[in-house]
Parts: C-alpha cells; structure tokens; sequence
C-alpha cells in the first residue's frame, strides 16, 4: 500500500513537472507572438504580458518538488563538500526538516489566504483583472508537495546517516581507528 502512495505521489510531481515545462513552452511561444504583433502589425497583446507573469508563479511551484526529488536546488557546496558522507547525510536531514516545517507553514496560510480571496471574489487589480484565487491556488499544492518530498528526503538521509554510523563502528577511536564525523 505505501509503495502505492509513492508511486501515486511520484507520478504526481512529475506530471506537474511536465505541466510547468509546458507552461515555459506556451510563455516563449506567447512571447514571440507578442514581438511579431507589436513590432510588425503595431498590435500589441495584454494577455501575453499578464499570463507569462503569472505563469512564472505556476512553472515555479508546479516543478519545485520534482526538483527537489532530483536534488536539482541550489545548495552550498563548498560546506557541503567538506563533510563527510554521514555529516552530509545529518546537514540534509536537518536542512530537509526545516524544509518540510517552513512549506507545512507556507501550504497553511497560502490555503486560508486562497480560500478567502476566492470567498470574498477578490480580484486582481490589473489590465484584465482575473479573479485572483484560481491565480494563487496552485502555491498551496505546489507547497505541500514539496513539504511531502522534503519529508521523503528527510527519511532517506536519516537512514543513510544511520546506516553510515553502522558501517563507522569498527573504526571507532577505542577500536584503532578514527571516527569521522
């Protein structure tokens, strides 16, 4: 049943991935289409300015946990490097807890603000002034996939730190050897 639900959750993040690599596909095309009606018919296009900026919202929260999963977000490596592989495994866990809390937190109020501006039929205030819940909903999904994907690294990195510190026990300083941390 649990591999079921990772799959399920796997198939789920990748397909949002390819959602926002269609998104980035739509925003360059839309964009060409809007220099050619400027530049050559003197017709420029409102909705192309508008939806690439709140597409950017979408390709960005739609593929944050996919590439979370393929450990695709920026990270420190010069501090990183310089650990061994069981501290890197520690760092990642503590950083991925952290992670998973602060999008828990992220997913909460970007619901409760979602669901209020859709109640209230808050609109944005902008050339073509779309309702603006339909705009923000996808921060609270894209937020709690990757508090989910966060968790899912968290377990990984505690079992490998445990597994690590299985493997450093005969090489611990009472037994001859050095213990790395």
């Amino acid at each position: 049943m649990l591999r079921r639900i990772r799959a399920i959750f796997d198939y789920t993040i990748r397909d949002a991935y390819h959602l926002a690599s269609v998104l980035i596909a739509l925003g360059w095309l839309s964009i060409c289409f809007e220099v050619v009606m400027r530049y050559f018919f003197n017709r420029p296009q409102a909705w192309v300015r508008e939806g690439t900026e709140y597409s950017l919202v979408f390709i960005t929260f739609l593929a944050a946990a996919w590439l979370l999963k393929g450990e695709g977000h920026v990270k420190m490596d010069w501090l990183v490097n310089r650990l061994s592989p069981r501290g890197q495994a520690l760092l990642t866990f503590i950083t991925s807890i952290i992670g998973a809390i602060t999008f828990l937190v992220v997913t909460w109020y970007t619901a409760k603000l979602t669901l209020f501006m859709h109640v209230e039929g808050i609109h944005v205030l902008s050339e073509l002034e779309p309702p603006q819940a339909p705009l923000a909903v996808v921060i609270p999904i894209g937020s709690f996939l990757l508090s989910i994907q966060f968790v899912r690294r968290a377990y990984n990195n505690l079992a490998g730190w445990k597994a690590s510190r299985d493997y450093l026990i005969p090489s611990t300083p009472e037994r001859g050897g050095e213990l790395e941390v």
